[in-house]
């Protein structure tokens, strides 16, 4: 029985978590820093799957979002068997407002195009017709619409229902979660980490998974390297109204807003993208300052004005409650980062996925699970 340690519980390390206790001859143990209802990058997330809505149709990030977005499909019904309850996954689709010609252009090219995708253009006269819910859609900065684009096929799930079925299921796979422990370093032989460290335990390890969001840069300056994250602060708002809006609704975006029914009479708004705002470079390593933003109520007031823009129906809706957290985003390289550790036989990065942590948690959990299969059975063959 071998054992492999996953850093961090957040969506990402309890999907990886998940998949690993599918392998009958792997002894899983996650260990997290904070207590299990404490959220960091995953309670920031709107919990949005766009893929059909992608206007960029290639790369590594395409790819990767087309194989999360079909291990969801059968990922969601196969954990709610298992755990016996439902998690919320709107399969209504996604609604974009346009208001940028050239923007509305691209996408009647996209729709064109033969790529499996199916988009449903509608003309500026018939999107309130189609969704009574965006009639007399307008934008903050006074361009007019220039139509809508509805792809049936992409989704969006709850991030924290999501994360504790994840846990869950993991956990009646035979994973056990530690909360309340930091990882504080590792013994290792040669190229290979043996023993991982925390304040107070010492455990025997056959290889680990670094998953600790914006915590893995420490993490990784333990291991001698460097993986440096920026966090990026992410404020979103949920909306309710005593009178329901009818059954739930496609996601509607529009205008870098994105507004998410999760019951009739309530939605999710958001998220703003905030940065430090005078970051500095760090003189030994050239890189930004890793302090964290503090949350500007300014940029959440523009995201909820222009929300009443794009849903005019919203207006009678008040606000019931606020939240906020922060997004690991890599410095000097892609997002997210997904492969080995330099000059380690049996570590792996699975981290930095900014903005779309929710969406690629599949895939990722996936693609490190072969790659840790692949490596260990290499190892244990030169034995």
């Amino acid at each position: 029985m071998l054992t492999i340690a996953v850093i961090g519980a957040g969506v990402v390390g309890s999907a990886i978590a998940y998949e690993l206790t599918a392998q009958p001859d792997y002894n899983v143990i996650v260990f997290d820093q904070n207590p299990p209802d404490q959220w960091h990058a995953t309670g920031a997330a709107l919990g949005i799957l766009i893929v059909g809505l992608s206007r960029r149709r290639k790369g590594r990030n395409f790819c990767l979002r087309q194989a999360s977005l079909q291990r969801y499909e059968s990922l969601i019904p196969e954990l709610e068997a298992l755990i016996q309850r439902q998690i919320p996954y709107n399969r209504q689709g996604i609604l974009e407002l346009c208001f940028n010609a050239a923007d509305w252009q691209q996408w009647q090219d996209l729709a064109q195009a033969d790529q499996g995708i199916f988009l449903e253009l509608l003309p500026p006269d018939q999107v309130g017709q189609h969704y009574p819910m965006v009639a007399g859609a307008t934008s903050c900065t006074g361009s007019l619409l220039q139509g809508g684009i509805f792809c049936r096929s992409d989704r969006q799930v709850d991030p924290l229902s999501l994360t504790q079925g994840l846990r869950e299921g993991a956990q009646l796979r035979g994973a056990q979660f530690h909360y309340n422990q930091t990882v504080t370093h590792f013994s290792q032989r040669e190229q290979t980490i043996t023993h991982l460290h925390t304040l107070n335990e010492v455990y025997p390890i056959d290889a680990i998974v670094l998953a600790a969001g914006l915590g893995t840069t420490a993490l990784s300056q333990t291991l001698g390297q460097s993986l440096p994250l920026q966090p990026v602060l992410g404020q979103a708002l949920c909306l309710g109204s005593d009178r329901p809006h009818g059954p739930i609704s496609p996601v509607i975006q529009g205008e870098d807003v994105h507004i998410v029914p999760i019951h009739p009479g309530q939605f999710w708004v958001g998220a703003t993208l905030e940065f430090n705002p005078d970051p500095q470079p760090d003189s030994s390593s050239g890189l930004l300052d890793p302090c964290q933003p503090v949350a500007d109520p300014d940029c959440l007031r523009k995201v909820y004005e222009q929300a009443i823009a794009l849903c005019p129906s919203l207006e009678s809706t008040k606000i019931l409650y606020t939240w906020q957290g922060l997004r690991p985003r890599p410095q000097n390289q892609g997002a997210p980062v997904i492969q080995a550790v330099a000059s380690y036989t049996n570590a792996w990065w699975a981290t930095g996925h900014y903005r779309n942590g929710i969406l690629l948690a599949p895939i990722t959990a996936l693609r490190i699970c072969d790659l840790l299969v692949t490596a260990l059975l290499a190892n244990s063959n030169k034995i």
